[in-house]
């Protein structure tokens, strides 16, 4: 008899995710909970359906530029694949964009948002690149109070109609390098009340878009950071031509190959000032905000569908006798992974509650405070998880996830990506020691280790004392090296960036499940939460431990 593996398959996305469930149960109001439900319902139901099977049809078809015309006319046109086009109406119509600025629930408007992206992105094939930059540039322009910008893309920006709507592009990376933006080589020349941009963009995402937000240093500015402008581009004018923009070349990469990224020269595109002629970093700071938190909450997405697949597959595959599902060695295995998802869920939505309460106006001090470290921690931690999540569920595929046509290895090369976009680890490590140093307070992680302390407080009743524990001694561990560290002075402080940020990330995911555990347990929900925070805790969040010495790191890289 010829031996053949039953493949897994996948139940409604919503009905099938405990975790969502647990989460939205407990924060959503009465009156809006049926509503919201039946959203994520039809589109969990589309995650595993219509939207699933084209992103399998679809998946060797990629995006393709014809730069000229068969009589010699330059058009560099990028045809998308059928998959792309279907999650764009899917994502225009269900509102993955607009529901964050409808307001239909208050403060929960970003939650049921999120939840909707959440459940899409999986299977739209990273349609949520261009999302995440159309919500950035929503915001960024509500955020610079330019009326006729405001006027003129904000209502297609959230459009929910296929016709009217638009996606938006962010350009900030040049041939200079794409973390150091403040050394952009672009240039904006006056014209009249506007500008025209003159430069290369190297990488750009979602290049099909209807609109950008970039950076240009208009001329006769300085150097640096502050001398940049922001600007508002629409790439076609009223004639449907490019707007002084060629594409040179769609980039060949090792995953999101559905996503159309292409390197531009900007030659005289016309382009407007968004929030005057200088300090452009700093009026783009509401779009990275939006992007990275978009960055987390796809990469717990990432981490849920890809243990959903391993999960169910364990319970068909038959090696030495028996299913995998009855193996503890492999059962131990997807259960550390179990509890890294469930971590990063937590995080990534806590960020997008504050995200919530900041529009609303309800946010508290400490709560604000608490999202300007929040945001950069739950993007940096959630991307690396997602690459060791995405890894390891390959391998517990054994050698069909190693195998193309099963869709599987399209997880781990998408996955890549995520602690690369929006600021890659390093870089965001930084930003948050340079967000810490600028406290005033002398309790540099006050915000951080307050939100510790009171996600702990009722671990008694819920067994994650122990899990709880730990998660006060990394906090306490972390104040204490950076009070040390910064004796030492910046270089050692730097060296260490990543292990701390990383520290608080996971830190901070068990505290958040200790304290959804006490929730669940007080509403007879089954104890998940308290068993991931057990596991997660002893997986390690306290990177700081074992630091090595300066003198190893110099000589290991000479």
């Amino acid at each position: 008899m010829s031996f053949i593996q039953t493949p897994p398959s996948l139940e409604n996305q919503f009905d099938d995710d405990r975790v969502l469930k647990s989460y939205l149960a407990r924060r959503l109001p009465g009156d809006a909970k049926a509503r919201i439900e039946d959203e994520l319902r039809e589109m969990g139901a589309l995650a595993v359906g219509s939207l699933l099977t084209s992103l399998h049809e679809e998946r060797l078809t990629e995006p393709e530029l014809t730069q000229w015309d068969a009589w010699g006319n330059r058009v560099d046109h990028i045809e998308l694949n059928a998959h792309w086009k279907k999650a764009r109406v899917i994502a225009a119509e269900k509102g993955v964009v607009a529901t964050g600025y409808e307001n239909k629930t208050g403060e929960l408007s970003r939650v049921h948002q999120f939840a909707l992206a959440y459940l899409f992105e999986p299977s739209s094939g990273v349609y949520s690149c261009p999302l995440a930059m159309t919500d950035g540039a929503a915001k960024t322009l509500l955020m610079s109070g330019n009326k006729t910008l405001i006027d003129r893309a904000l209502p297609k920006l959230t459009h929910r109609a296929i016709a009217e709507s638009w996606t938006s592009g962010q350009w900030m990376t040049e041939r200079t390098g794409g973390s150091d933006v403040a050394i952009s080589e672009t240039i904006a020349k006056k014209d009249g009340d506007n500008y025209r941009l003159h430069g290369t963009k190297w990488f750009t995402s979602a290049t099909t878009s209807e609109m950008a937000l970039t950076l240009g240093r208009p001329e006769g500015n300085p150097p640096g950071g502050g001398g940049l402008a922001l600007f508002y581009v629409e790439t076609r004018d009223a004639n449907n031509r490019l707007n002084g923009i060629q594409i040179n070349r769609l980039k060949d990469k090792l995953g999101t190959r559905m996503v159309p990224t292409a390197e531009l020269t900007l030659d005289g595109a016309l382009a407007i000032p968004v929030s005057g002629a200088k300090d452009g970093i700093k009026n783009i700071t509401p779009m990275l905000a939006i992007t990275r938190t978009w960055n987390a909450v796809c990469a717990a997405s990432a981490m849920r569908r890809a243990v959903a697949l391993a999960k169910d597959y364990a319970k068909k595959r038959v090696a030495f006798g028996a299913k995998l599902s009855e193996k503890p060695l492999h059962v131990d295995t997807l259960a550390g992974l179990e509890a890294e998802y469930q971590g990063a869920f937590l995080l990534s939505f806590r960020a997008v509650e504050l995200l919530g309460r900041e529009e609303a106006k309800t946010i508290t001090e400490a709560e604000a405070a608490l999202a300007r470290l929040l945001v950069p921690l739950a993007k940096l931690t959630t991307g690396k998880q997602a690459v060791h999540v995405a890894s390891e569920t390959l391998e517990a595929f054994g050698g069909a996830g190693y195998v193309e046509d099963t869709g599987l290895p399209r997880l781990l090369r998408d996955a890549q990506v995520l602690p690369i976009w929006e600021g890659t680890t390093n870089v965001l490590s930084l930003d948050v020691l340079r967000a810490l140093s600028r406290d005033k307070t002398g309790e540099p992680l006050g915000p951080i280790a307050r939100e510790v302390h009171r996600l702990t407080e009722r671990a008694e009743g819920s067994g994650t004392k122990e899990a709880a524990d730990t998660a006060r001694s990394a906090i306490a561990h972390a104040s204490t090296w950076l009070a040390e560290t910064f004796v030492k002075g910046i270089p050692e402080v730097e060296r260490g960036a990543r292990r701390f940020a990383l520290t608080l990330g996971r830190t901070l995911e068990v505290a958040l499940l200790i304290d959804e555990a006490a929730w669940q347990k007080e509403n007879g929900h089954p104890p998940v939460a308290a068993a991931a925070a057990r596991r997660l805790a002893k997986n390690g969040i306290d990177l700081l431990t074992q630091e090595p010495s300066s003198d190893d790191s110099a000589l290991l890289v000479q």
